[in-house]
């Protein structure tokens, strides 16, 4: 199995539910002990767009997720899908975001 795979099935089991974009940024801001201050100024928002963004109430574009993955040093192509995935969440559709680098 691929590592990245078992990874967030590893973070989505410890959750107890599949993880969204905002989630998995709070978790790395959090593992990082960073207040949402601190860690908006990082990612270049406020402080309140980030709240919502950890809290599911605003969704990022993917190339806004993919900017975040470079400015954390982060792969971008998991901040991407997670973005895909809350779109189609959001939306009601019941499909699930597989990328692969083209």
């Amino acid at each position: 199995m691929n590592t990245k795979i078992s990874t967030m099935k590893f973070l989505e089991k410890l959750a107890g539910k599949s993880l969204s974009l905002g989630s998995f940024i709070e978790s790395i801001r959090l593992g990082e002990e960073m207040s949402q201050v601190n860690f908006a100024k990082k990612i270049k928002v406020s402080r309140s767009h980030l709240c919502d963004i950890e809290k599911g109430r605003k969704l990022v574009s993917p190339s806004r997720a993919a900017e975040f993955a470079n400015i954390l040093g982060y792969s971008s192509i998991q901040f991407v899908r997670l973005a895909l995935q809350d779109e189609l969440s959001k939306s009601g559709l019941k499909f699930k975001v597989q990328l692969d680098v083209a």
